[in-house]
């Protein structure tokens, strides 16, 4: 691996338009020693994405310094989102509209029935932040699609200037963000002196498709074996090389990814998306009583349990390690799923 890749990486990033949101970065990369002998297994570091800051941190914030940049650029007086009501991106985005001084929309699918019954967690904190927040009447994603781009039109018929994230020609300024994430940990075990074959995550498109980028791009050998929150999507492995492709060409990086460079596991999503496993509450419980690090009940628990499993069942074993698990942030959300985390 060259020095010099890493060099160029960090220029090409930094010609890319931005503003500050995150308030550590790099963010650190830690040993959990207790959750390691626990285990038994390869000796476990963190990268603590969660400590990014903004409105409990994440790994979305990261992506909101290009996007929110991007949106600036393009004159944005109003933002436009959906997701599920307990959307760390929405959180994170509300936020960052709040200190930027722009209207955020936000259209929301419900995953659970309390999601009508009460305001906590995410939605809690988007609604602290302003944003004009509608929940819908039930899950169908078809449909919060097609009122997302009705509130799009609506807004600019009333002259307006929108900017809808995450569309097909800018949704890999987030991959970007995550292609430094990668820079940041070769740096960082580079520095701590040690050499990790793996990289556990939670993640379905994005975040992974950066950090797929970054290594590849830097020549590393660290594998990343991202752990999906969502049952389904075959095709989540060409989209993910679409965005990291996209995002090496915006970059001027000379890279092109294929599908079959992508590792990623649907397998421990549960029932369905947003709502927790058993397995998965278990690893909140373990990382929380050994670590005192939080997980949240959607995403990180859910790829974390997937590590424990790999341990436990032999799939990795201690010369395996070590591991980097990437805490993308999240549990704020616990306050939305506090009877499922205490009953387990």
């Amino acid at each position: 691996m060259s020095r010099d890749r890493e060099q160029h990486l960090r220029a090409a990033l930094d010609t890319l338009p931005r503003i500050p949101l995150a308030s550590i970065r790099p963010t650190p990369l830690e040993h959990l020693p207790r959750l390691s002998s626990e285990l038994g297994g390869p000796e476990i570091y963190i990268k603590r994405d969660d400590l990014t800051g903004l409105a409990f941190g994440g790994n979305k914030t990261r992506m909101l310094e290009f996007a929110m940049a991007d949106a600036r650029d393009k004159g944005a007086e109003v933002i436009v989102f959906g997701a599920a009501v307990q959307s760390n991106y929405c959180r994170q985005m509300a936020a960052a509209c709040a200190r930027l001084g722009l209207e955020l929309h936000l259209i929301l699918r419900p995953v659970r029935p309390i999601d009508h019954e009460e305001v906590q967690g995410n939605h809690l904190l988007m609604r602290l932040f302003g944003a004009h927040v509608t929940v819908l009447s039930d899950a169908d994603r078809p449909r919060q699609q097609e009122i997302i781009a009705a509130t799009v039109q609506r807004l600019r018929d009333e002259g307006r200037t929108v900017y809808r994230p995450r569309e097909d020609d800018t949704v890999d300024l987030d991959g970007l963000a995550y292609a430094e994430s990668a820079l940041e940990i070769v740096q960082q075990t580079r520095e701590m002196g040690i050499d990790p074959k793996w990289l556990y995550l939670c993640a379905l498109d994005t975040t992974q498709a950066g950090l797929v980028l970054g290594l590849q791009y830097l020549g590393h050998s660290m594998q990343v074996r991202g752990i999906s929150p969502f049952e389904g999507w075959e095709g989540r492995f060409d989209e993910m090389a679409r965005i990291a492709n996209q995002g090496a060409q915006r970059a001027g990086l000379d890279i092109h990814l294929e599908a079959s460079q992508f590792d990623n596991d649907n397998t421990y999503v549960g029932e369905r998306y947003g709502v927790p496993t058993p397995a998965g509450l278990e690893a909140i419980r373990l990382v929380a009583r050994s670590e005192g690090l939080l997980l949240d009940p959607v995403y990180t628990s859910k790829a974390m349990s997937a590590l424990i499993d790999h341990i436990r069942t032999g799939k990795l074993g201690k010369d395996d390690g070590p591991i980097v698990f990437l805490h993308t942030g999240g549990y704020s959300a616990l306050f939305g799923y506090a009877t499922d985390v205490i009953e387990a």
